[in-house]
């Protein structure tokens, strides 16, 4: 397996836990992640712990690009941020586990062992958030199918940006027909705002933001 860090103490001692662990040998260790680029692809190395925060090119970048060279190569991620945001770009990314930096030796060990089995380790807490965003994410999704059709098109103009009268105007309609099928959206969707439906419609899509259509 490999490493990539740029604290110089930390890696050391990674270095040290690793060979410390039954069966483990460290082959490589990167300061960078342009290092990783082109250190770690002739090595071939079955895991890899990469940090988040690297110089330059991020720990997230660096994994994106690696898997593109070492498709069956193990990543995972060894940080001291719990960010939510950073935690789903690094899955996106293609990271095969999340673990943090305050771990216990064990838990590395295990999570080490995990990934080679094809599992996908991350700390008790960020393994809780992922299980909670996707539960919302399917419950933001049923109330999407319990919109009618009609009712789905607004919502779908809503997210555009389009104000009542412009989407009245686009399905030739009245201001007041669409009003009401913006409250039945509410009521489904349980929100009171515009806002909070366009959220919950992104969220549970899983769609880029919209451009607005003139």
């Amino acid at each position: 397996m490999a490493l990539v860090e740029d604290v110089e103490g930390i890696r050391l001692e990674l270095i040290s836990l690793i060979e410390s662990f039954e069966g483990f040998v460290c082959v490589g260790a990167c300061t960078s992640g342009e290092e990783a680029l082109r250190a770690l692809p002739p090595l071939a190395p079955d895991v890899v712990l990469m940090d988040i925060y690297l110089p330059r090119m991020s720990g997230i970048e660096c994994t994106s690009r690696l898997k593109e060279s070492l498709p069956s190569c193990q990543v995972v991620m060894l940080t001291s941020s719990d960010e939510e945001e950073l935690i789903f770009r690094a899955l996106e990314a293609g990271a095969d586990g999340y673990l943090l930096k305050d771990r216990a030796p064990e838990d590395l060990r295990q999570g080490l062992l995990d990934v080679g089995r094809g599992g996908v380790p991350m700390t008790s807490g960020i393994a809780r958030r992922v299980v909670q965003f996707f539960r919302q994410r399917t419950k933001g999704s049923d109330e999407l199918r319990r919109l009618s059709q009609r009712e789905s098109e607004v919502l779908g103009l809503i997210a555009r940006g389009l104000t009542t009268k412009e989407i009245a105007d686009r399905l030739s309609l009245t201001t007041e027909t669409i009003r009401t099928y913006v409250k039945n959206i509410y009521e489904k969707m349980h929100v009171h705002s515009r806002a909070e439906a366009v959220a919950k419609y992104f969220e549970s899509t899983g769609s880029p933001r919209l451009p607005r259509t003139e």
